[in-house]
């Protein structure tokens, strides 16, 4: 009598172990693939481009209040030098005005209040108003022609 013949699973085994191991090359190059090719499109996508500033000349002088208005920002010549300040309340982005007769800047929304440096005084804003950078235009014989307000 013979015994039963018993196979190993020791052939079975090593053919499923490569498989496995092809599977996973196959799927980490896929991966890699994958990423190498979309890379370039995930930079491009988060791609911003800076806006330009915004010049705007105000023409030389200014009026004898000291105050030229916009319709972006207010401009005040004081004993420190001009101040360019937003015209937009950083409450909820109403349209601030300018009180001569207090030297305040008032939003009509909620009656935030602001110095003429935007400084917040009283009311909901919890910031102070932007500033903005002003320059001086010359002429050739270093007379001031205009103000130039970068927004």
């Amino acid at each position: 009598m013979h015994a039963p013949a018993t196979r190993s699973n020791k052939g079975v085994r090593q053919r499923s172990d490569r498989r496995t191991i092809l599977i996973r090359w196959l799927q980490w190059g896929a991966a890699l693939t994958t990423t190498i090719f979309l890379y370039p499109l995930f930079r491009f996508v988060g791609h911003r481009i800076p806006p330009k500033p915004r010049l705007v000349e105000v023409p030389a002088p200014l009026p004898l209040t000291g105050v030229y208005t916009s319709h972006d920002f207010f401009l005040f010549a004081t004993a420190e030098g001009l101040t360019a300040v937003s015209r937009v309340c950083t409450h909820l982005g109403c349209r601030v005005n300018y009180q001569q007769d207090k030297q305040i800047i008032e939003c009509p929304c909620h009656q935030s209040r602001f110095t003429t440096d935007g400084t917040r005084i009283a009311g909901p804003a919890q910031k102070n108003l932007p500033q903005y950078k002003v320059s001086l235009k010359e002429d050739g014989e270093g007379r001031v022609t205009a103000y130039v307000v970068h927004l």
